[in-house]
């Protein structure tokens, strides 16, 4: 599937992935810093996400495919490539997929392992939004309070509002499959392929970063991670939860710089 990016800067390619319901301009500021900083930046929105194609088909092994496709489409060598969240676990199904793309894979707050569907009460207060009788973002704010207390999250999925004429807005995201295949958000990493068996290490240079007060990559799971990517070292950034990148974005950036220099 062909991708929708931007593009930003030039040197060595840095690809950024975004989480589930998210989309390419979550990353503006921060993929400005890094074309700064000498990289050729491609903030991508994943399938079913943002300005890229919608499809029923919705796993790690056809987002890692997109990927593979945008790297060939562009002639990509010596990538580095950052996921959060959703977009880390496709980061590092590529990185089991296709290791010889790669230069550098940085994960945040995201560990290879399966997660129990727990996004019930986004998706409840997606579902409530009846766009045939909210017509204004503040309507639709109204309807997502109503389950949903945290203003962050609010504004986080009200950026995915657009206009489909003057007068019908619409989800960007394909809410309809992400509602039927939510749980293979939460699936484990494994290589799928028929030439390498399961089980495969990856020994691409691997960066693990999580929060301080996020419980998506435990301490039970290191064993796991070194497991899988050998080559992998686990930063914690204090004061952080879950959207690392955004609450502590100048400790994010600084660390992500670290690791690749």
């Amino acid at each position: 599937m062909k991708l929708f990016y931007r593009k930003l800067g030039e040197g060595q390619p840095l690809i950024i992935l975004h989480g589930l319901f998210g989309q390419s301009d979550n990353w503006n500021t921060l993929a400005k810093q890094f074309s700064e900083k000498g990289f050729e930046v491609y903030t991508v929105d994943q399938r079913n996400h943002g300005l890229s194609p919608h499809s029923d088909v919705w796993d790690y092994k056809s987002m890692s495919e997109d990927i593979l496709e945008l790297i060939k489409e562009n002639q990509l060598k010596n990538v580095i490539l950052l996921g959060h969240s959703m977009g880390g676990k496709t980061a590092m199904q590529f990185a089991i997929d296709h290791p010889e793309y790669l230069d550098k894979l940085i994960i945040a707050d995201i560990a290879p392992k399966y997660y129990p569907m727990h996004h019930q009460g986004v998706l409840q207060a997606l579902q409530a939004v009846d766009f045939n009788i909210v017509k204004t973002r503040k309507e639709v704010d109204e309807v997502l309070s109503k389950f949903i207390s945290d203003f962050g999250t609010k504004q986080f999925l009200l950026k995915n509002i657009f206009w489909i004429d003057e007068t019908e807005m619409a989800w960007r995201f394909n809410l309809k499959v992400i509602i039927q295949q939510i749980e293979n958000v939460g699936q484990n990493v494994e290589h799928v392929g028929d030439a390498i068996p399961v089980g495969i290490v990856c020994d691409v240079s691997t960066f693990f970063l999580r929060g301080e007060n996020s419980n998506y990559v435990l301490n039970e799971d290191i064993n796991l991670i070194q497991e899988l990517f050998p080559n992998s070292v686990l930063e914690t950034i204090e004061g952080a939860g879950h959207w690392l990148h955004a609450e502590k974005p100048k400790e994010f950036f600084e660390s992500v710089i670290k690791f690749i220099k």
